[in-house]
């Protein structure tokens, strides 16, 4: 038979462990948002560095190859809050020269989302924030370095 302060004990243990269940529970949903994205492509060197700089420092990155899937509509806008759309046309890249697009009127959405290959890259995205380019000044300050 557990008599009262045996009772109180276990009482005061299981708020405890309530209380740890909840803050872990709320680091671990701060860890899944604060996943690093990270678009672009195999063959793109600064897509490369950036996922090596992240990888040296241990931080969690999800890779997103452009030559395999595009950016989502709710991606794209994402991105474009934090990043105007026409920077994100790489005017020097094979895609751009490849379709003639220097000689063409065309809605550059559309033409963003239909065709990826045509993006700057990196794209890197943490939360609501986004950045063009290897960007390692701001990346430390995304991961508090």
């Amino acid at each position: 038979m557990i008599n009262e302060k045996d009772l109180g004990e276990v009482k005061y243990l299981f708020q405890i462990i309530s209380l740890f269940l909840r803050i872990y529970s709320f680091k671990f949903d701060i860890n899944m948002a604060s996943t690093i994205q990270i678009f672009g492509t195999k063959k793109c060197q600064e897509t490369n560095k950036a996922i090596r700089f992240f990888k040296e420092r241990g931080i969690k990155t999800q890779f997103v190859d452009l030559s395999e899937k595009a950016l989502s509509k709710g991606e794209f806008e994402s991105i474009t809050r934090k990043i105007p759309m026409e920077d994100l046309l790489d005017k020097n890249g094979k895609q751009f020269k490849k379709r003639n697009l220097d000689r063409m009127v065309y809605d550059l959405e559309t033409e963003l989302l239909a065709d990826p290959l045509l993006l700057t890259t990196p794209i890197t995205r943490f939360g609501k924030e986004a950045a063009l380019g290897y960007q390692p000044e701001i990346w430390k300050i995304w991961i508090n370095l």
